[in-house]
């Protein structure tokens, strides 16, 4: 309140000139603490960020990446499991061999985009020679490295994904 009512004084004119002079450096004064205060509460501001960003982001990342990685686990494995049964579906009918099965899970899996190698996929026993009622197993394995779609996996890297699924054949030759 005084200091403003000494500014009206100065623009007005009515002041000595020592008071003048005293009032021009007192405001230089408080300008230049304040511009100085505020410089420095943003540099300190900027600095604070910078450092929370420093702790907070590889956790954050490293969450990120867990997050992409077990979600594409699970899918995966949602796809071997379905893969499986497709071919299992396939060896129980009439007429399956071990080659058509393993066209069968091979084609599911192409149209997913994973690819598995033919002694990936397991067929035990033989469909044309179980009898009727026989149980017949089809296990599909993938190692994650080859299905990740982080370029090296964090925590799943040594992993075999596998499936397997059982059914009674349905009819005998």
């Amino acid at each position: 309140m005084l200091f403003e009512w000494k500014l009206k004084l100065l623009e007005i004119g009515t002041a000595p000139l020592g008071m003048h002079l005293i009032q021009q450096l007192t405001k230089r004064k408080i300008v230049m603490k304040y511009q100085r205060y505020r410089c420095q509460s943003k540099n300190r501001r900027r600095a604070a960020a910078a450092v929370e960003f420093a702790i907070v982001a590889p956790v954050f990342f490293l969450l990120l990446f867990a997050m992409v990685e077990y979600g594409r686990m699970v899918m995966v494995q949602q796809l071997l499991t379905n893969a499986s049964r497709e071919g299992a579906r396939q060896a129980v009918l009439d007429g399956a061999t071990t080659e058509k099965v393993k066209d069968v899970v091979e084609q599911y899996l192409a149209n997913a985009r994973i690819t598995a190698q033919r002694n990936d996929i397991t067929v035990t026993p033989t469909p044309s020679a179980t009898a009727f009622g026989d149980p017949i197993s089809i296990t599909v394995s993938v190692p994650f490295t080859e299905v990740s779609w982080l370029p090296s996996p964090l925590f799943l890297g040594a992993t075999e994904l596998q499936a397997s699924s059982v059914m009674r054949r349905e009819t005998a030759q």
